[in-house]
């Protein structure tokens, strides 16, 4: 079943699965850091199989000019081991249904280029390529 982190406990769970994703993460820092995107509208959803988080998504409601109310997520990621189980699917649906219930006129998500399974997900998954997304590293 898919709960949305609430706890610090929750939080930390969710640390070694979302750090296959985001490398650059810490530990010591994580469950602060996670606190203060929620307090911004981030939201950390997980699923558990047995007693591991195998699945983690970190997401947004928002409203925006360009596309209305919508779910962005920010952070989809399954626990090494795990992939082809199902679980990313589960998560995507689980979303969906709550983008549907708020009101959401869109889901989505960037990945970067060379995520060539995630983007064979995504396509599965019934995601389209909407956009290219431009970036400038400003640091």
């Amino acid at each position: 079943m898919i709960k949305l982190a609430k706890n610090d406990n929750e939080i930390t769970d969710c640390f070694h699965t979302l750090k296959q994703l985001r490398p650059e993460l810490s530990e010591d820092s994580f469950v602060s850091l996670v606190r203060e995107l929620m307090r911004e509208g981030y939201q950390l959803a997980y699923l558990r199989d047995e007693n591991k988080v195998v699945c983690v998504a970190g997401f947004k409601i928002s409203n925006s000019l360009a596309v209305g109310k919508n779910l962005y997520i920010d952070d989809l990621s399954t626990l090494g081991g795990s992939q082809s189980k199902g679980y990313g699917a589960q998560m995507l649906n689980w979303l969906r249904s709550l983008a549907k219930k708020e009101g959401c006129k869109f889901l989505h998500l960037d990945s970067n280029v060379q995520r060539y399974l995630a983007h064979k997900f995504y396509l599965n998954q019934n995601l389209y390529i909407a956009s290219y997304q431009f970036a400038e590293k400003i640091i």
